[in-house]
């Protein structure tokens, strides 16, 4: 099979030579680490272009999530710095928020917004534990600031 015929698809899936390069050589990786999935008699270059939508799709999805997850937190930490304050406690909530290391503080704004624990590892692009563990010590922080 030549490799070549993989750059027109990449090419119009992309619109960028860089990036259809880039999902040329994923493509083939990906399709060499799962050749075992190959049954004969399959047309390859179909095999191969579904490999290669896939991984452009899957790549599609994440970019997306990823950019609406940095948004929302530059959203947030505006918001935190210049929201009204409407009662003593949301106030109180906010200082603790605020002041909390910028490590835990990005992990915890975007869990109490809703996002999911594989969501915001993605977004950071940290490790699914290391988010579980920030997170994990944010709600120790304010659980110890708040008691007081």
């Amino acid at each position: 099979m030549n490799a070549d015929m993989l750059k027109p698809y990449a090419l119009a899936l992309t619109r960028d030579l860089d990036k259809a390069k880039d999902l040329c050589q994923e493509t083939l990786y990906k399709a060499l680490a799962y050749k075992e999935n190959y049954k004969t008699g399959t047309n390859i270059k179909a095999w191969m272009y579904t490999i290669m939508r896939n991984i452009f799709i899957n790549d599609y999805r994440r970019n997306r999530t990823k950019k609406m997850v940095l948004n929302e937190i530059q959203y947030q930490q505006k918001w935190f710095e210049n929201a009204p304050e409407s009662s003593f406690r949301f106030k109180e909530i906010q200082e603790v928020i605020y002041n909390m290391p910028v490590i835990f503080k990005t992990s915890c704004i975007l869990y109490m917004e809703g996002y999911k624990y594989h969501e915001i590892a993605l977004a950071l692009n940290q490790p699914l534990g290391t988010i579980k563990s920030r997170i994990h010590f944010a709600k120790k922080i304010m659980q110890k600031r708040l008691e007081r």
